[in-house]
């Protein structure tokens, strides 16, 4: 399957490749950025190495994933936006998360509006959830900058989770 690319003013959204495993088992290794993905732990060099392909593998399966996130105009990786909805989810899910250089820039919202505008035009979805632990405020501010609101708690890898949602008509309304 080819993976489409996705641009923004800032940010190219493309398929992950073997070049950015640097950037990528920096990003997992950080105990900051890993503090609410997962199970919140640190990954190793080979562990960021399976999440890739896992990644990658979920376009394979589904036919949507994750993108990895490079700056325009650097060309560098900073992060990864997209789509999870593996076996067993509860849900369409759009997630993201950014190398910690470059938190505080608005990149995780302008890389997630261009995500779930492909979500609801391309992949024709009815309506698309964030899972976000009620900790992470930035990710929580993120969800609203999206016009996605709190439909409910949740249970994710044993830990509490925020349900934030919205779905296309609510997304078009917004955007106009």
């Amino acid at each position: 399957m080819q993976i489409p690319v996705l641009e923004t003013p800032r940010l190219i959204l493309r398929e992950f490749c073997e070049a950015d495993l640097d950037v990528f088992a920096e990003m997992s290794a950080d105990p900051e950025v890993m503090r609410y993905i997962g199970r919140g732990n640190t990954r190793s060099r080979e562990e960021a190495w399976q999440g890739m392909a896992m990644m990658l593998g979920h376009w394979q399966l589904r036919g949507y994933g994750m993108w990895a996130v490079e700056e325009r105009h650097t060309k560098r990786m900073v992060g990864r936006v997209g789509f999870l909805n593996p076996e067993g989810w509860i849900g369409f899910e759009l997630g993201w998360m950014m190398h910690r250089a470059f938190w505080g820039q608005g990149y995780a919202t302008e890389g997630a509006k261009a995500a779930i505008q492909y979500g609801f035009e391309v992949l024709k979805q009815p309506h698309i959830i964030s899972l976000i632990r009620p900790a992470n405020l930035a990710s929580r501010r993120v969800a609203e900058k999206l016009g996605e609101t709190v439909e409910g708690t949740t249970e994710v890898m044993g830990s509490d989770a925020v349900i934030y949602g919205i779905d296309r008509d609510r997304w078009r309304a917004i955007q106009d």
